[in-house]
């Protein structure tokens, strides 16, 4: 029987990267039998062992940890000589592989991303949301939108919009506790805050002309979760005070569901960017998306002024 090498070598990387066979597999559109034969298949080949099998997790060996180096050079490339051919060709189509913010991605990217298929139908979407940074070394996302410009030189960040966070609360929280006039009022107040990978984010700065504040909300006293949507729907239900980026907090805000506090001491931040791996070649798809996103941002800011005058 021949075999398909190349096709292995992807079903590894993938069982590598998920930490599962079995949804290496469904993402390569394989049953958990023909997946476990052909990495099977595969070892014997190499004469190696790749994986250990700790109950239901995978373990990488030595031996695979080595062999995995070399495959993700070695499909870098084919991937690479296949994105220059289809430049060439200026063909759009594939899988677009994006990452964003939870709250951003359901409540204004899926809109965005709905005109550009209808743009561009030959293009197949795989959005993952998460408010943790992804690691897109090691994920495989085609484009990361992100608040905040990455500190790697591995990876290549084209800045998209202005961007600044503000507090938000509902009407009927402000009826129940009134509204902070100044940075110092915030202890009196209760705070829903996000919390990430790499910690809650419950340090707040603030800045009106020259002189700067810090808040740090206690987490003892908040309500957090992991999942943007679910603060946005606190916040929504009057439980607090949320920090939001003001692209989330905008629909919201115009429809009159939140109100924008101490609008006057909100503090520049770096922007909002669109990331991805350093690569000398860009697939046609993934450029047609960077550049729809370019003039989106850049109509959506000129409308975030009715919110916030001073947001840019």
């Amino acid at each position: 029987m021949a075999t398909d090498r190349l096709g292995d070598m992807r079903l590894f990387a993938e069982a590598a990267s998920a930490g599962s066979l079995s949804a290496a597999g469904r993402k390569l559109g394989l049953s958990p039998a023909a997946a476990s034969a052909r990495l099977a298949r595969l070892e014997a080949a190499l004469l190696a062992k790749l994986f250990d099998r700790t109950s239901r997790q995978l373990q990488l060996t030595d031996e695979g940890h080595t062999y995995l180096a070399h495959c993700t050079a070695a499909l870098k490339i084919i991937d690479d000589a296949q994105a220059e051919l289809q430049a060439g060709q200026g063909v759009v189509r594939g899988k677009l592989r994006i990452s964003a913010s939870t709250d951003f991605g359901r409540h204004l990217l899926d809109r965005w991303l709905d005109a550009f298929i209808d743009a561009h139908p030959e293009v197949r979407v795989s959005l993952t949301l998460t408010d943790s940074l992804s690691n897109l070394h090691q994920d495989k996302v085609d484009l990361a939108i992100r608040f905040g410009e990455p500190e790697s030189s591995a990876l290549v960040a084209r800045r998209l919009a202005p961007n600044c966070r503000v507090l938000c609360a509902s009407p009927e929280y402000v009826e129940r506790h009134g509204a902070p006039s100044t940075p110092e009022d915030l202890e009196h107040h209760r705070f829903i805050v996000l919390v990430t990978g790499s910690g809650p984010l419950n340090e707040f700065h603030f800045a009106k002309g020259e002189q700067t504040w810090q808040y740090t909300v206690p987490m003892a006293d908040a309500w957090e979760s992991n999942d943007g949507g679910l603060v946005r729907t606190w916040t929504l239900a009057g439980r607090g005070i949320a920090r939001k980026t003001i692209w989330d907090a905008a629909e919201d805000v115009r429809a009159g569901r939140l109100r924008i506090l101490l609008p006057e001491y909100v503090a520049r931040e770096s922007g909002v960017y669109a990331i991805r791996h350093n690569t000398r070649y860009m697939a046609p798809r993934v450029r047609a998306l960077l550049d729809f996103l370019i003039e989106q941002f850049a109509r959506e800011a000129v409308a975030l002024r009715d919110v916030l005058p001073h947001a840019e």
